[in-house]
């Protein structure tokens, strides 16, 4: 995160100064940082017979937000849930087809990347929490949107659809608020896992495609 400075006269070693002095202040507000961590379990579902790529961005794979405390009674955080997001994506997608394949980047004319069926592009729309303030109850809510893509090797559109996942903490019994935000956002990935599972293959364009796949490939 860079220190809010602008401007082209600014060297080196005073931006770095100045991120230096922001995380001083960030730590002197008392803010929270959280690397989401869980177990996200295989769907329990008859695979479908496909090769699928996927391709996770920068901004996926690292994804985090910040949020600047509103007062001196609250606290900033800085979430950060990259990693558990392809980890929970990984395994999603690894139980739902045949085989999984890491695109070595974005689908697009001329592109080298594997051959497979078609390539899922995931991505966090939008992110909502709820923290309770000046209680001691720890019940921490986290709302998320995601834009799905689903694409031909060339980058050509098959379908794009969005999905919601929520997840609160299940208890207020939590040794920490960061407990209790890592909880909330496991939960809302697990949420996303059970939604794209039981949806996929009912979202029109996805099921007109998966249609007009050639029988032999869809048998093989």
């Amino acid at each position: 995160m860079e220190a809010p400075l602008s401007g082209s006269m600014i060297s080196d070693p005073e931006r770095w100064l100045g991120v230096a002095l922001l995380a001083l202040v960030l730590a002197g507000c008392g803010a929270k940082q959280v690397v989401v961590k869980g177990q996200f379990p295989a769907p329990v579902m008859n695979e479908l017979p496909l090769t699928l790529g996927v391709w996770y961005d920068e901004e996926f794979a690292q994804h985090e937000f910040f949020d600047e405390a509103a007062g001196r009674a609250e606290s900033s955080w800085l979430v950060k849930s990259g990693q558990a997001q392809v980890e929970l994506w990984d395994t999603l997608l690894n139980g739902m087809f045949r085989k999984v394949v890491h695109m070595d980047a974005r689908p697009a004319p001329g592109q080298m990347n594997p051959v497979v069926d078609a390539v899922l592009v995931p991505s966090v729309e939008e992110l909502q929490y709820a923290i309770p303030a000046h209680t001691s109850v720890k019940v921490y809510e986290i709302w998320m949107r995601y834009r799905l893509q689903l694409l031909t090797l060339n980058g050509e559109p098959i379908a794009e659809w969005t999905m919601p996942a929520y997840g609160k903490t299940p208890t207020a019994f939590m040794q920490s608020d960061e407990g209790a935000v890592n909880l909330a956002a496991v939960v809302a990935l697990r949420d996303a896992g059970a939604h794209f599972a039981s949806s996929f293959t009912r979202v029109p364009e996805v099921e007109q495609w998966l249609a007009q796949l050639p029988r032999r490939r869809r048998a093989q």
